[in-house]
């Protein structure tokens, strides 16, 4: 377990993300009014992608700016190592979302990194302090409620991962395409005003093949919990969120960046909750849609929704 009595040994930020323009200019203030802050105690995040065209950096932006939190778990698949080996691709809005991380960590948030199958890169660093940033196989959080949760990107219990890792390579390629096509169609829909859809999370969850390996994957990730002693799991990986009781153990999987937006936080009572960011996100699209010129115009206010709570 990544559990230490001492801290991770400190290394610079810059060592972690090795050839990538950590240092480049600070984000830009556009002048748009400061979004309502949502003060939680913790959060967690994965399936970011920096690095891809499919990785929404101006919602995770945003909803970094907008979140308060003593606790942020990285889950894994931050940044998309496979992607970065096949094509660089790496503007401003990624480098503005890690300088942001980095300086949540300097600013006392406690920022713990469990690498994923696309980072696995960072697997070499594991035990170190990047920046503030400690990197780490897995942890367990303990919960304002004393529940025990076991922290993990997921990506050990994906058959194909683990069996064939050639075949997830081309699902991955077969992945990239469909978001391309996805943003193609999404930057029509958004021009008349339409909201975004997710044609690959359509697919998902219509084929049946695609909805039997997220509910196995699931139970076996829930059983491996159980057998860890703990009373529940926050994992990432498929890319698709859910909170739900599996057998008496917690089941939560905080989705990702590319498709779903989508967060799970707990509140000072211990209670977690999934936050899906995608309305205020549709909203900051449409109006980019009308002002073309414009890369950093922003939509007003939209109300943040929650998918997902756990119930009492």
């Amino acid at each position: 377990m990544a559990r230490a009595s001492r801290p991770p040994r400190s290394r610079g930020g810059e060592d972690l993300f090795a050839g990538l323009p950590v240092v480049a200019r600070p984000p830009v203030d556009d002048g748009a009014p400061a979004p309502a802050r949502l003060a939680v105690r913790s959060v967690w995040i994965s399936d970011l992608h920096l690095g891809t065209p499919g990785c929404q950096a101006h919602a995770l932006l945003d909803f970094l700016k907008s979140v308060e939190s003593r606790h942020l778990y990285l889950v894994g698949d931050i940044i998309d190592g496979w992607q970065l080996r096949r094509s660089w691709y790496w503007p401003q809005a990624h480098n503005d979302v890690v300088q942001k991380l980095l300086r949540k960590a300097r600013k006392g948030t406690r920022v713990v990194f469990v690498p994923g199958n696309h980072d696995e890169f960072a697997r070499k660093y594991l035990g170190h302090n990047f920046g503030g940033i400690e990197v780490v196989p897995d942890c367990i959080h303990v919960t304002a409620d004393g529940r025990r949760l076991w922290i993990t990107h997921g990506d050990h219990f994906d058959g194909v991962i683990q069996c064939a890792p050639w075949l997830a390579h081309v699902g991955d390629a077969a992945y990239e395409f469909t978001l391309r096509l996805n943003r193609w169609f999404n930057s029509l829909r958004a021009r008349v005003g339409l909201p975004y859809w997710s044609l690959s999370k359509y697919l998902k969850l219509k084929v049946k093949r695609a909805v039997s390996f997220i509910g196995d994957f699931e139970q076996a990730v829930a059983r491996e919990a159980r057998k860890r002693g703990v009373q529940g799991v926050v994992c990432g990986h498929i890319h698709h969120a859910e909170l739900r009781e599996i057998d008496g153990i917690l089941y939560a999987n905080d989705g990702d960046w590319v498709e779903s937006l989508t967060a799970l936080v707990e509140h000072a009572d211990g209670r977690l909750e999934i936050v899906d960011w995608s309305g205020r996100a549709s909203s900051a699209r449409t109006a980019r849609a009308s002002l073309p010129d414009s890369d950093d115009a922003e939509a007003g206010a939209v109300a943040v929704t929650a998918v997902r709570t756990e119930t009492a």
